[in-house]
């Protein structure tokens, strides 16, 4: 078992930054793919980015170049630096992990004001 918990949601302007962040717990031996993922109201959860332990990423095309996914092994502990945020950026944010099966967070909100 693993056990997500992310922090750092907010409510910022439009332009602003913000960095979530997000503890692992538990088997974290055992992560492979690491990742957020957003969901806008009433809409389906998508992709953010991804990281693979091997530290290659990928994003969403409507964040690269303002968002950036990193993880601290040492710590347990991945990241999502977002700047340059936008009124669409607003949404639930959560962690995502898999080991032989799939972990996600409770998620935190974030609201871009315009």
């Amino acid at each position: 078992q693993v056990q997500l918990v992310e922090s750092g949601g907010g409510l910022v302007q439009n332009g602003g930054s913000l960095r979530l962040s997000c503890a692992a717990s538990g088997r974290t031996f055992a992560i492979n793919v690491m990742a957020w993922y957003w969901q806008a109201p009433g809409k389906e959860r998508e992709l953010v980015a991804r990281i693979t332990p091997g530290g290659a990423t990928n994003y969403r095309d409507s964040v690269k170049g303002r968002f950036t996914i990193s993880r601290d092994g040492a710590k347990d502990t991945l990241y999502l630096q977002m700047n340059n945020l936008k009124p669409e950026d607003t949404g639930v944010y959560f962690c995502y992990c898999r080991t032989h099966t799939d972990y996600w967070g409770q998620g935190t909100q974030v609201t871009i004001s315009s």
